[in-house]
């Protein structure tokens, strides 16, 4: 991939720094692997039997971003940005007439938040929940950094199904 600008994360900061560091240059690694696509290529599967999208990777992502900091740590009321049919279901995969302006805007925007909950946090130990079960804000960015990680390695792929674009 060319232009590489992405915020590497320190090499020496204290926890905090560190785990937020990885999660925004995982941000970044599928903000670039996104760039310069047109709205068709973003749309484009992975294989014909798949649903799988760059664009959709990032409609999920805006929701995951949104779910664990403002609806577990947070207990905000924030309904998904794309709901599916049915109570419970979800649509941010169905990309074929999505636009991607709106799905990047509201990505950084639920970034932009996430950033701004773990800044104003007191420390790594405050916890929020989902039903019964109780997650630490240090729990949550690293679940956040494998969450990207994990699917950084998809849009690799996709990335290079589309355009032959490879690297990290």
């Amino acid at each position: 991939m060319q232009d590489d600008k992405r915020t590497y994360p320190p090499q020496a900061g204290d926890e905090r720094t560190s785990l937020s560091g990885f999660l925004q240059f995982q941000r970044e690694t599928l903000a670039m692997k996104c760039a310069g696509l047109t709205p068709e290529q973003l749309r484009r599967p992975a294989v014909p039997t798949s649903d799988l999208t760059l664009l959709g990777l990032v409609r999920h992502l805006a929701e995951v971003e949104r779910s664990w900091f403002r609806r577990v740590l947070k207990d905000e009321v924030a309904p998904p940005h794309w709901p599916g049919p049915n109570a419970g279901e979800f649509a941010e995969f169905e990309v074929e007439t999505a636009d991607p302006d709106e799905a990047f805007g509201i990505w950084r925007e639920e970034c932009a938040r996430s950033r701004a909950t773990v800044e104003a946090a007191e420390s790594l130990e405050i916890t929020g929940s989902y039903g019964d079960e109780v997650f630490s804000l240090r729990y949550i960015l690293t679940h956040m950094i494998e969450e990207y990680a994990r699917h950084n390695g998809h849009a690799d792929l996709l990335r290079e199904g589309i355009d032959g674009a490879t690297g990290e």
